[in-house]
This record gives C-alpha cells, sequence and structure tokens, in this order.
C-alpha cells in the first residue's frame, strides 16, 4: 500500500549526522520534520576500534533508535530509495513517499566490501577481520590477544573513509598488547597505507612516524591491498608509486573496504558528477546543494573535502541548522564551515593523539593549554569516557 507524507524537513538518516541536526531543528524551533531511518539500533562506531584493541565492551555502543530520537520529529521507519529533486519527493523501500519542502541528506556511507577481491569471503575465515563492523570488532580483539608469532598486516584502502585514523589505530593498540605480552619482537606487523605519508598534517605525521619506530612496524606507503586469498592466507600489496606487487602471508589481517556514497545516491540527481565516489554534490562551506537550493547535506555522503569524521559532523551540524533556517525564511545564508576535522589516534593502550585540522590542513586545536599534537596520557580519558559521554549526552541532543 502506498501512502504519502509531508514534512516541511526531511532528513534522510538516523545516524549521527540526522539526529544530530534534527534536534538542533528543534531546539530552534522547528516542528515539522520527519527523520527516514530503517534502523532498530544506533552505534556509536568510534568506540570500535577500542572493542577491536580489548579495551572497550562492543555492548557500549549500541542504543535503541527510538531512545536517540528527538522528541517531536517524526520517525519514519524505512529505507530511503530514491530523490526526484524536481518533485520534491522521496520513496522508501515500502513505496510510502516523503514529499518535503526542504530536504537534508545524510544517510552515511557505503562499505563496498566487495571492491577487492577476496575481501568480503575472508571475513568468514579464522584469521581476518574488521573494526568497521560492529559484529567482527570482538573477533579483532580474539586475535590479537592470541596472536604469539607471526605476521600481522593492517590495511588501509584508497579513497575517501569514515575515521581515516581507524586502520592505523588499531594497529597501534595490538603492537601495545603483543609488547606488553613480551611477544612483538617475534610478530611482523605490516600497516599498508595508500597515502604518501603517515598523515596528511606534517606535525601529526611526524609524530606517528616515530610511533611506528618505537613499535618496529613495517609501513608500505603509495600501497593498498588489492586481493586477499582467504584458502592461502596471502595479499597481494600493490605498491602504487612503483607499480609493482608482492605476495604476503599473514597470520592475522584487519581489513578496510573502499568506501562510497551509498548505490542510490550515486544514480540520484544529487550526486555529483564528476566526483567517482558518487558523494551529494554541496557547497563546501555552506553546505547546501550546488544546484538545487532547498537541498542540504551533511556526514560522511557530502562531497565536502574534509576529513569523515564525527567531529566534521558535530562542527557541520549547527551550519546546516542556521542555514536551513535562513533557506526557509528566504534569507541568505549566514553560516560557513570552515572543513574542522579531528581524528583521535590511540597510539597505545593509554596513550592518545588528537589530531585537529581543517580545509587549509593546518592543525586547528580546540582544546586550550594542552599541546595535542603528541601522544598523551590525558588525551586517552577524553577518547574512552569523554567522548562517548559526549556523543550520547550532548551531541546527539543538539547541545554541542
Amino acid at each position: 500500500m502506498t501512502s504519502t507524507i509531508s514534512h516541511q524537513v526531511a532528513v534522510i538518516g538516523g545516524g549521527n549526522a540526522g539526529v544530530s541536526l534534527a534536534a538542533r531543528l528543534r531546539r530552534a524551533g522547528l516542528t515539522d520534520i520527519g527523520i527516514i531511518e530503517p534502523a532498530d539500533t544506533h552505534y556509536y562506531q568510534p568506540l570500535w576500534t577500542l572493542v577491536g584493541g580489548g579495551c572497550a565492551p562492543a555492548a557500549e555502543s549500541e542504543r535503541t533508535e527510538a531512545s536517540v530520537m528527538p522528541q517531536g520529529v517524526g520517525w519514519i521507519k524505512d529505507r530511503a530509495e530514491q530523490i526526484d529533486p524536481d518533485a520534491q519527493t522521496v520513496s522508501t523501500a515500502s513505496g510510502t513517499t516523503v514529499h518535503y519542502d526542504h530536504l537534508v541528506v545524510c544517510p552515511g556511507i557505503q562499505l563496498d566490501w566487495t571492491a577487492i577481491p577476496g575481501m568480503a569471503e575472508s571475513l568468514d575465515s579464522p584469521s581476518v577481520s574488521s573494526n568497521y563492523r560492529y559484529d567482527l570488532a570482538p573477533k579483532t580483539w580474539e586475535l590479537i590477544k592470541k596472536m604469539r608469532s607471526g605476521t600481522a598486516i593492517f590495511t588501509m584502502p584508497a579513497g575517501p573513509i569514515k575515521c581515516a585514523g581507524a586502520p592505523q589505530k588499531i594497529a597501534y593498540l595490538a603492537a601495545d598488547y603483543w609488547r606488553q605480552q613480551g611477544v612483538l619482537d617475534a610478530i611482523r606487523v605490516i600497516l599498508v597505507l595508500p597515502t604518501p605519508g603517515m598523515f596528511g598534517v606534517k606535525v601529526f605525521a611526524d609524530e606517528l612516524e616515530r610511533v611506528v619506530a618505537h613499535y618496529g612496524i613495517e609501513v608500505h606507503k603509495n600501497s593498498e591491498v588489492t586481493t586477499v586469498n582467504p584458502d592461502t592466507r596471502t595479499v597481494t600489496i600493490t605498491d602504487n608509486a612503483a607499480d609493482t606487487t608482492q605476495e604476503v602471508g599473514y597470520d592475522l589481517l584487519h581489513v578496510v573496504p573502499r568506501q562510497s556514497a551509498p548505490d542510490w545516491i550515486k544514480a540520484s540527481p544529487l550526486a555529483d558528477p564528476d566526483n567517482p565516489g558518487g558523494y551529494v554534490q554541496i557547497d563546501k562551506n555552506t553546505m547546501r546543494h550546488t544546484r538545487f537550493d532547498n537541498v542540504f547535506a551533511l556526514g560522511d555522503a557530502g562531497s565536502s573535502p574534509n576529513s569523515k569524521t564525527g567531529a566534521a559532523i558535530r562542527k557541520q551540524a549547527p551550519v546546516v541548522a542556521a542555514n536551513l533556517q535562513a533557506s526557509l525564511a528566504g534569507k541568505p545564508l549566514p553560516a560557513s564551515y570552515g572543513g574542522y576535522a579531528s581524528c583521535p589516534l590511540t597510539t597505545a593502550r593509554n596513550k592518545m593523539l588528537l589530531a585537529e585540522f581543517d580545509y587549509t590542513m593546518q592543525p586547528a586545536p580546540s582544546i586550550p593549554l594542552i599541546d595535542t599534537t603528541h601522544e598523551r596520557r590525558d588525551m586517552w580519558y577524553l577518547k574512552r569516557r569523554g567522548l562517548p559521554f559526549m556523543y550520547w549526552n550532548l551531541i546527539l541532543t543538539g547541545r554541542a
């Protein structure tokens, strides 16, 4: 049975971006908001690295979607499948048509597990895991715990991914654990990075060079794992700079898939035709669509060239909230997003480096009087306790 629902503001996605934005709009006095979100469970995904590293329980990262949905916001418990920006409608999987005056697109990012041959199949094998899946993060910790010798490979794909530091963080948590257990010298730890440096901002890259040297981690830069063979427990590492490949065997493999906008977004009129990832084409400062004035996007599915992190969403949400309200009133857009993102890089089981930066790719520190460009123990408590508390109690409620 088809039905039509109308909202002044329709939001696609009930993750960090959608919920925190809707909460802000409600606090600003908007009363007619609908969120299209099919999931029953809401996850605080940054905790999954700590779950995989044996530093947090998986259950701590989940709550019911109903418990985080802002009061007074209509929850359309369905999956968005098509957008018609000319008719101002969103079509859902159940056949519902949602009509909007303004639309906010924040469905998150798609994990393309099949983009690298063998990767999807390898996840079912006993030596491979990934912290990018809730159900697999505990497996990562089991593999790390039982390893006493051999080769451990940690991969990062080319292209934009959510939390670009996560592929490195688990390598450091594992190496620190193996050092504590007295077995690190018997383990060859390989980190495969597609980038020419450890990080895109020099001051943080320099610190991470010290970290990998401290653990004796073998880093393959400008490289990517291009095939996984779980039967022979080998991967192909392609060096894109030298145009060479090598087969390397593994005893433990932590994989991260390539990522892109959801397929249905790629096929929509909102996608950026020049962006291979198919992201929603927006102005990187106002977050408004470059061709449809009543459409905004934030979070991982937008084309803005910031690092795809929860910290970026925290700075984008107030900008979108202010600009959307101005757009509803027919006024010029007052707010601008400068590309701020932060990456809390766990470098040990009790230390963290907080990398904060913006579109200038220069450090953009937000905590006064503390040098966060070096690994620190107090930053670990921020990652383990402070940020999760802030997420559930302040960010999702539109207060931070």
